[in-house]
């Protein structure tokens, strides 16, 4: 049997605990252990950590200790998969960078906050993306800073109008990565529990999971 741990907690305002008990059902109908925790202390116990599929960060911004940090990389290099969205894995953590390396980009601003954008995939031939179309959002429009190493899956473009020197810039919004031997996947999808009422949104984060999986 697979198994997942799922670590929710930080800034309540994206609704940690909402998202994951989203996720958490269609896990286990995926045949999936999945075990919850809300306490970064999980990433401490390396003989568990290791045994792991994948672990589903949901933890925006706060700070984690050296050692916590390590548990989580440690287990992500040595092939334990890693995906997550939004802030609770793309603006967790601001001071560590060697995490934001793993991630492969660190939110930097939403301008407008709450607005309308368009999403774009990217790659229609990856199992992430495949047989998905452009979507719109009602949401937080991500910039990032992005490692250039990334394979990019999906992306949105930023019209201007709320940062007139942005207009045009096409933003990765979902992407895969490597870290060590782990797979990492992200989606700057997912502000609140209500996002995932976008079929697309819902089915990227579901196929980055299952993509990312040992």
């Amino acid at each position: 049997m697979k198994n997942a741990l799922i670590v929710w907690g930080g800034w309540p305002g994206h609704e940690p605990k909402q998202c994951v008990e989203i996720f958490t059902p269609w896990l286990k109908e995926k045949g999936y252990s999945v075990d919850v925790h809300e306490s970064l202390d999980a990433y401490l116990d390396h003989e568990k950590m290791a045994k792991l599929s994948l672990i589903v960060p949901a933890w925006t911004q706060g700070t984690i200790t050296r050692e916590q940090e390590k548990g989580l990389l440690d287990a992500v290099k040595s092939g334990v998969g890693i995906a997550g969205w939004h802030g609770g894995m793309g603006d967790a953590f601001r001071n560590n960078v060697e995490y934001q390396f793993m991630v492969g980009g660190q939110w930097v601003a939403h301008p407008g906050n709450i607005i309308d954008y368009e999403v774009n995939i990217l790659d229609h031939d990856d199992p992430v993306t495949h047989g998905l179309r452009d979507f719109k959002m009602h949401s937080e429009q991500y910039f990032m800073h992005v490692d250039p190493s990334v394979k990019v899956l999906a992306t949105t473009t930023f019209t201007g109008e709320h940062a007139p020197w942005i207009k045009g810039t096409v933003m990765p919004i979902a992407w895969k990565k490597m870290y060590g031997k782990g797979k990492v996947f992200y989606t700057s999808l997912g502000h609140v529990a209500a996002d995932f009422n976008v079929p697309e949104a819902k089915e990227i984060v579901k196929r980055g999971m299952l993509w990312a999986s040992r």
